[in-house]
């Protein structure tokens, strides 16, 4: 894999777009949905961020197992209509509930797509039999996806989101995409970790190379995609007609944009520190237009830190991201948090840099080979 940043000249023209039903999808890139991340506030700071350059926006995923499905009971499903093409993503384990769900999200709501969820792996979701649960009854998936793909009736075009396989001595990827197109899917978004992995280890990607070299639908891969450089490597060896972006995203929400400059030919946009600082006001802004409150704005606004502040750099001062980042944890307030930010942006180095590109690895912790172990034990 190239990670070096020169290399990206030596990389050859990616895809721009990709058919998703009747959609022409450009760029090749998803925000990834993330469940109590990607909700409508973050997605339209990535898609401003972006200036709208990213190929498909996603919610976060919505339950369908009610007794009786109601719309006004899921703030998920609540969509800016620069989203689109938007998708929303549904979850469960039976198969007419899914069915009667994804009609209803169709004909109230009328999203661009909807989308299956068979990757979660959380355990009150996948040992419930839905999410990833599904890849351990592939019969039950295939009736899920026979069962909504006849309520869609063809009118939006539906994807499948999956793992490659319940375990490391369970890869059924290649199952679960003869099912997807035998029932007709449209697209198929494939994570390349287990369910037992969740969300440690790196992601197996030559598993999904593997998928993309015998699939007739196209193929979006998933997983550790922090750069730009990565996303495009992605593109031109794995046979993939697109890259789904989660959590490198929250350490770089510029990527998508710095994507489509890329495809098009253009040098990749250096972020100044004090401008990937100004972001914090921003999403505080598009969430309280969501009518979000003030204790739930500075959970989020904590949240991005967490993950952003990892970016910055100073030669002299190896650790002055983890800095930053503890120094704006401790805010008890949104005034607070932004009090220290202008106190920052005053008194820090001006030779600082925001270079999200040098985290290799998304977990948090320093991993240099794949991991197994049984987290949910």
């Amino acid at each position: 894999m190239l990670t070096d940043v020169e290399n990206l000249k030596k990389l050859e023209p990616s895809p721009k777009s990709f058919k998703f039903g009747k959609l022409d999808v450009y760029p090749p890139t998803i925000l990834s949905p993330m469940d109590g991340v990607t909700d409508l506030p973050f997605r339209r700071l990535c898609t401003k961020l972006a200036h709208h350059k990213i190929g498909l926006l996603v919610s976060e995923f919505v339950p369908t197992d009610d007794e009786r499905f109601n719309i006004l009971h899921h703030k998920q499903l609540k969509f800016h209509p620069e989203e689109r093409p938007f998708g929303i993503q549904i979850f469960g384990r039976f198969p007419q509930k899914m069915a009667f769900g994804a009609a209803k999200i169709l004909n109230e709501l009328h999203p661009d797509f909807i989308e299956i969820n068979a990757g979660c792996p959380a355990k009150k979701i996948a040992g419930k039999g839905a999410g990833s649960g599904l890849l351990k009854d592939l019969p039950t998936l295939k009736n899920i996806l026979k069962e909504v793909k006849k309520e869609l009736k063809d009118q939006v075009p539906l994807s499948l989101k999956c793992r490659i396989g319940w375990d490391e001595n369970h890869i059924n990827i290649l199952e679960t995409l003869n099912i997807a197109e035998g029932e007709g899917i449209n697209l198929l978004v494939v994570h390349g970790r287990t369910r037992l992995q969740g969300y440690h280890g790196f992601a197996n990607w030559d598993v999904i190379k593997e998928v993309g070299e015998k699939s007739k639908i196209p193929i979006i891969g998933n997983g550790d995609v922090n750069s730009v450089t990565t996303a495009l490597d992605r593109l031109n060896n794995y046979k993939v007609s697109g890259v789904s972006i989660g959590r490198g995203a929250l350490h770089n929400p510029w990527i998508f944009s710095q994507i489509a400059q890329a495809l098009e030919g253009n040098p990749q946009k250096t972020i100044p520190w004090k401008e990937a600082l100004d972001i914090f006001p921003l999403y505080y802004q598009l969430k309280k237009e969501d009518g979000g409150s003030d204790e739930n704005a500075m959970g989020r606004l904590k949240q991005l830190s967490a993950r952003l502040c990892k970016g910055f750099t100073l030669k002299s001062n190896l650790n002055i991201g983890m800095e930053i980042r503890q120094n704006l944890l401790r805010a008890k307030n949104p005034e607070e948090f932004f009090e220290k930010i202008e106190e920052m942006k005053q008194n820090l180095s001006q030779e600082m840099i925001f270079n999200p590109d040098h985290i290799l690895n998304l977990n948090g912790e320093k991993e240099t080979e794949i991991k197994w172990g049984n987290q949910f034990s």
